[in-house]
């Protein structure tokens, strides 16, 4: 039934004996504890293991019981091999004190010899027509206690040792006076009963605390995350719009370049009419007064002489080089790239 899944082992939800208690109050079993990695911590809570080996020294009590009791149940419904433990006929009571299927002539035998025993067998019939839940109310109660002192195991327990804190039977608390005063067995069962239920109580006030706690913690959870999308959409935005002034600065620049350029190239272009003009100029000099030398008659010298000297003078005084601004300059560009 799924009102009893909380009997598997809580590592691989399997069904299997030899279930350990941690300190955690998580259920492992052998095999997921041997598994666990690292070793000396509940897999499932991380809470320390305080064993060398990983593997805790409790056992599961009531886990493997149900278990156990579960198995017999099972074997009651499935109705297979469901035979007499002492006779071999066909299995028609169970008794949970004796942990034995009866026949019907086996059942009256044990009704007559242990009726003082307060065995409490139950029909197979009965059982089947009821639930896990009815078959572990019929049985869970009745099993009693055997004393653990080897001389005395068909006493069954009845009293309880406040001193020693352990389980005595009638014969142990006779001879040991010393640890008086008892108490009934039932008495303290039902006294740690309510302790574990107080403490339970006390749990569950103290959850309600870890439980806001573990929502407070969420929300900052969210909340930071919320913060985090948020600084990011922010970011990418901002960067796209520097992103976007850069490429506007960068245009203006380009802009700057190409008009300082253009005019560079208007001034060069002019200067070099110019000094192209002058050498031509320079050129017809030389080759005019040569040809003078060679060819020129007086009167032809007397009457051309002054107007080349004036033409000649005056290139003389020509300038090199033209005052102009140095085509090309860059100085507020690269001003503004900086400071960019």
């Amino acid at each position: 039934e799924d009102d009893f899944q909380f009997i598997l082992c809580e590592g691989c939800c399997k069904e299997l004996p030899n279930l350990k208690l941690l300190s955690c109050l998580h259920t492992l079993c052998l095999d997921c504890l041997s598994k666990n990695k690292p070793i000396g911590q509940c897999p499932l809570c991380r809470t320390a293991i305080t064993q060398a080996s990983g593997i805790p020294s409790t056992d599961n009590l009531l886990f493997t019981n149900l278990q156990a009791r579960l198995e017999i149940y099972k074997k009651i419904i499935g109705g297979v091999d469901l035979f007499c433990d002492n006779c071999k006929k066909a299995g028609e009571f169970w008794c949970s004190e004796c942990k034995e299927f009866l026949c019907t002539r086996c059942f009256e035998a044990h009704q007559r010899y242990l009726k003082m025993e307060n065995h409490k067998a139950m029909r197979v019939i009965d059982i089947r027509a009821g639930s896990f839940k009815d078959f572990l109310k019929g049985t869970g109660k009745t099993s009693n206690l055997s004393c653990s002192n080897p001389t005395h195991e068909s006493q069954i327990v009845s009293i309880y040792c406040k001193k020693c804190k352990r389980a005595l039977c009638c014969i142990c608390a006779l001879l040991d006076s010393h640890h008086a005063p008892f108490c009934d067995i039932r008495s303290e069962t039902q006294r740690r009963q309510e302790e574990l239920g107080a403490l339970s109580q006390e749990l569950k006030q103290k959850r309600s605390g870890f439980e806001a706690t573990y929502a407070g913690l969420k929300d900052e959870a969210a909340r930071l995350e919320r913060v985090q999308q948020e600084m990011r959409e922010v970011i990418h935005q901002r960067v796209e719009q520097l992103v976007g002034l850069i490429r506007q600065e960068e245009e203006e620049l380009l802009g700057l370049v190409e008009a300082g350029q253009e005019q560079g190239r208007r001034e060069l272009s002019r200067e070099l009419e110019r000094v192209e003009g002058v050498l031509r100029r320079m050129e017809a000099g030389e080759r005019l007064v040569e040809k003078m030398n060679l060819y020129a008659m007086e009167q032809e010298v007397m009457d051309m002489q002054p107007f080349i000297k004036d033409s000649l003078e005056e290139l003389l005084h020509l300038p090199v080089a033209g005052d102009r601004t140095q085509p090309g300059d860059l100085t507020e560009c690269r001003a503004r790239l900086q400071a960019l």
